[in-house]
């Protein structure tokens, strides 16, 4: 029967990373994605989290991309029990091989490095959320179909996978389920993406879930010639500068797009041929899938850019460390939001330097090292260490894989009738909220749902869906900025403003008056507790 189906939001419902829903019907169960959660200490710690559902109880995932905020999870999920099949497009499992490994060597590494700081010493020793071999037995489980082509995940469940535009492999999912037809976007693509064609996909569902990253923002529409024109700009002033060109990047898509357009620009002369340094092993990888897939991309009608001679590929950690002694270079390095990986050694030593750029070509989620640096701090903590920010800070928003607003409505509304909900996902609060208000003005759907975390819906076949289960607060609670950045803008400033106060004595009352405030909430804490009553077996 149609109204025993039913969807959970488990992630990206609030927040843009954590990707993961969960459709259940008769007694089965399918994932759609399986994401980490990406971005703040205390949002990464919703990876850590018991499952909402029993691994072993999973029938089947159908996975939209490779991005690892859709399958950074799917290590974990497979390491306790997940036996069934990962259905995607076949360029996204040939990335899995590589995505999924160098996940788990970082959640190894960064493990590792966490239990080695000094800040550290006496405390319980973290655990890697998976390892390596995890996240190959994970990509074992994938199992490649073709756009457009029916398949059945799990019993009496149909699937279509169609181009979304986005990255290489990208799909939104068509399901029918149950007598109820349903539509989920994944992330997609703007209009103009290099490589991939716009995102296609039928017309006329009971309910669609729709991303909504940028639901709140507008861009300019640009071509690629006009996109490259501002890249060269951008790379021209910080040459001129004299120090060197950090840019952080997702190993996969952005470094290929960046990497297509700087090779453009060289053989047209526009910018100098100075050395591209590309330090991600990731990225790497991922370059050699897009030459393997080039025949069906577009813009790549001037052979192999990928194997241009200015562009250096760093495979070793010793040769990317020699990269902090050089100046007047161009560094791309991975995370794209600064959380994790080489990018946070080459910022460690170019923040400080003014005659350094940091350029930001890629979204910067509301927690991240990459986002708190973007929105003006003027000093940021980097593995434990005080840096400050003196480099120039810059910033262009051409690169987006994602819709913006207009993208994001003309895709909906291509997307009509909707019988029952319009659902919007993926996207911080006000992106959400301010797309919910257009495709309302506008029609799309008789009801308009921005889920949360937690939350279960009924899914009627031609009716709108009704909520069934809140979600957890405090796990909603987790999606916003946390106090971790909170103290690490205090921290950094604190020493600061304590010079400020005009002698010694005042400055050591400030220091008491902080020191009591904390001593106060330690000592409620314990009141609390010897108070709190004590439970007596019967």
């Amino acid at each position: 029967m149609a109204d025993n189906v039913s969807i959970t939001f488990h992630g990206a419902a609030g927040t843009v990373t954590g990707s993961c829903m969960e459709l259940r019907h008769d007694g089965r169960r399918l994932l759609v994605d399986c994401g980490l959660f990406q971005g703040s200490r205390t949002l990464e710690t919703l990876n850590h989290r018991p499952f909402a559902f029993n691994p072993r109880q999973i029938d089947a995932v159908v996975l939209t991309h490779a991005h690892i905020d859709h399958c950074g999870l799917l290590p974990r999920l497979v390491a306790e029990g997940f036996e069934g099949d990962i259905w995607c497009t076949g360029p996204t499992s040939d990335l899995l091989e590589f995505m999924l490994a160098d996940a788990g060597r970082i959640q190894e590494s960064e493990v590792a490095q966490r239990n080695r700081r000094r800040d550290r010493a006496g405390q319980k020793p973290f655990e890697p959320l998976y390892t390596e071999a995890d996240a190959i037995a994970a990509w074992r489980q994938s199992r490649p179909v073709a756009l457009g082509t029916w398949f059945e995940p799990v019993a009496d469940v149909r699937a279509r996978l169609w181009n979304a535009g986005h990255i290489l492999g990208s799909a939104s999912v068509e399901l029918e389920i149950g007598g109820v037809r349903l539509l989920c976007s994944g992330d997609l693509g703007p209009e103009h993406k290099a490589f991939h064609p716009e995102p296609e996909s039928p017309a006329g569902f009971d309910h669609v879930i729709c991303e909504s990253t940028y639901g709140d923002r507008k861009r300019e529409h640009l071509t690629l010639e006009q996109r490259r024109s501002i890249l060269e700009a951008e790379i021209g002033s910080a040459l001129a500068r004299g120090g060197n060109l950090v840019i952080p990047v997702f190993a996969l898509e952005r470094t290929q797009e960046l990497l297509l357009d700087m090779a453009m620009l060289i053989r047209a002369k526009r910018i100098p041929a100075v050395p591209i340094f590309i330090d991600s092993p990731l990225a790497e990888r991922a370059t050699r899938v897009f030459s393997r897939y080039s025949g069906t991309l577009e813009d790549l009608e001037a052979g192999d850019v990928f194997k241009d001679s200015a562009f250096h590929f760093v495979r070793d950690v010793a040769e990317s460390i020699r990269l902090n002694s050089l100046t007047g270079a161009i560094i791309l390095a991975a995370s794209g939001m600064c959380e994790a990986g080489r990018i946070r050694h080459h910022l460690k030593h170019n923040l400080a330097r003014r005659e350094s750029t940091i350029l930001f070509v890629g979204f910067q989620a509301q927690g991240s090292l990459g986002r708190v640096i973007l929105d003006g701090a003027e000093r940021v903590r980097i593995s434990g260490a005080e840096v400050a920010v003196r480099a120039q800070i810059r910033r262009i928003d051409t690169y987006s894989a994602h819709a913006d607003q207009d993208d994001l409505l003309a895709w909906i509304a291509a997307r009509q009738p909707i019988a029952g909900s319009l659902f919007l996902t993926h996207g911080e609060p006000d992106s959400a909220e301010a797309l919910r208000r257009l495709a309302q003005g506008h029609g799309h759907g008789r009801t308009i749902v921005t889920p949360l975390i937690g939350e279960e819906y009924r899914l009627p076949a031609g009716q709108p869906a009704a909520r069934t289960k809140t979600g957890d607060p405090t796990v909603q609670a987790a999606t916003g900025r946390d106090w971790q950045n909170s103290y690490a803008d205090f921290a950094t400033k604190l020493k600061q403003r304590l010079d400020e106060i005009g002698n010694a004595e005042a400055r050591q009352q400030a220091i008491d008056a902080m020191r009591a405030v904390l001593d106060s909430y330690r000592q409620a804490r314990s009141r609390r507790k010897r108070e709190s009553p004590r439970h007596t077996p019967a």
